[in-house]
């Protein structure tokens, strides 16, 4: 055998002795079913990630042995992961002096809008309200409410009236009560900001900070005055903290569901690559087994070939083979096929150097498609025919073949 490939072997060698993890290569899985063909044992660090465990000997094993270590081999799945915990919110510290139990005390009557309203209807409704000024400032709140609902009874299409009576059941801390009034203000007039304030100091006194806040904000564009300032004050820290509070919350909960999901993408990926590692050594197992083929790798080592040849040769050769010939090679395929294989070798045996310092072969053993259609030619050469057709499998088999007759 030629002093520089066998220095080249010698260089490979010493390399994988040094540093066994170059076995891994997918592309060097043929090397080490070859070895462990001879009864090496390799380590760990020359297997794929995650094959180890799962591989045996082919040699030693039957096919049921081989489904049973690779459903071994499945993923798991994340099962601690997928018990990730539901996120608890924590307490939020507010400022809730003001606060009140809310009223349940029946509605209080409102007037008809489908009623017409006449002008004595109106005298008679601003002097009940004038009534109830009166009462509100002799502290007489019960009797200013009844002033007062007189008073929406008699023109039922004044939002001021409404907006008045909520505000005196602001004073005798009935919320409720209040915000169906300051509704109805709102309805016969949007822009009434004395319905807004009443509507949101009810909504503070019931503990409600965002919806007191924004009616606040309203009223004060609308009319502020010092009530309104003061309100707000109060009002606006409570709402700032749920704010934060929930935008916290709902980051948290993103973050939670962006690391569901790449979870379950990284088990599909998982998944996939399982499934197709497990074809790969199913079909590997097969072509170990099958008569004729070439059990156990490659006896007698890579040095000086292929002892004995392929028995059987390639009968019927390769029909129409490559077009136009390989450069050097065989112009027109081989007619007639090589019958009685290729006796003694490969004269002066084939420089796998050439192969492994290949970028473009190198890079096309990584392919799925690539890698099966070798193996299918391998298996049965007569198989080649079959992938003439296919642009990125017939150049790399015409590389290596190539590279074959040039070793010669």
């Amino acid at each position: 055998m030629d002093a520089a490939k066998l220095n080249q072997l010698k260089h490979f060698v010493e390399q994988c002795k040094s540093n066994p993890s170059i076995l891994s290569d997918p592309s060097l899985s043929f090397f080490r079913d070859y070895l462990e063909s001879l009864g090496a044992e390799l380590p760990p660090s020359a297997y794929e990630s995650g094959d180890y465990k799962s591989k045996s000997h082919v040699v030693d094993e039957s096919d049921d042995d081989m489904q049973d270590t690779e459903d071994d081999a499945q993923p798991q799945g994340t099962a601690a992961e997928e018990d990730e915990p539901e996120i608890v919110e924590s307490d939020i510290e507010l400022d809730e002096s003001g606060v009140v139990e809310p009223d349940h005390d029946p509605p209080q009557k409102m007037g008809d809008s489908s009623v017409e309203v006449t002008e004595e209807d109106r005298d008679a409704s601003q002097e009940a309200k004038a009534q109830a000024m009166e009462a509100i400032s002799e502290g007489n709140l019960e009797e200013a409410i009844e002033h007062l609902t007189k008073a929406i009874l008699l023109n039922s299409t004044s939002a001021i009236m409404y907006a008045t009576r909520a505000s005196v059941y602001i004073k005798m801390k009935k919320p409720n009560a209040a915000i169906r009034d300051a509704n109805a203000a709102l309805e016969i007039n949007p822009d009434s900001a004395k319905g807004y304030k009443s509507r949101g100091m009810a909504h503070a006194m019931l503990g409600r900070w965002e919806e007191a806040a924004k009616d606040l904000h309203v009223a004060s564009k609308l009319d502020y005055d010092e009530e309104i300032s003061a309100a707000l004050k109060k009002v606006e820290p409570n709402a700032h903290k749920i704010e934060d509070h929930r935008r916290k919350y709902e980051r948290l909960s993103k973050e939670r569901e962006d690391r569901k999901i790449e979870r379950g993408r990284q088990r599909r990926r998982a998944e996939a690559q399982a499934a197709y590692e497990k074809a790969k050594k199913q079909e590997q197992s097969s072509s170990s087994r099958r008569p004729g083929g070439m059990p156990g790798g490659f006896p007698g080592g890579m040095p000086g070939a292929f002892p004995g040849g392929m028995p059987g040769g390639m009968p019927g050769g390769m029909p129409g083979g490559f077009p136009g010939g390989m450069p050097g090679g065989m112009p027109g395929g081989m007619p007639g096929g090589m019958p009685g294989g290729m006796p003694g070798g490969m004269p002066g045996g084939m420089d796998y150097s050439k192969i492994l310092n290949d970028p473009e072969l190198m890079a096309a053993f990584q392919d799925p498609e690539v890698m099966t259609a070798l193996q299918d030619v391998m298996k049965n050469p007569a198989n080649l025919a079959k992938h003439q057709a296919n642009p990125k499998v017939a150049p790399i088999i015409a590389k290596m073949m190539g590279k074959f007759a040039g070793s010669k």
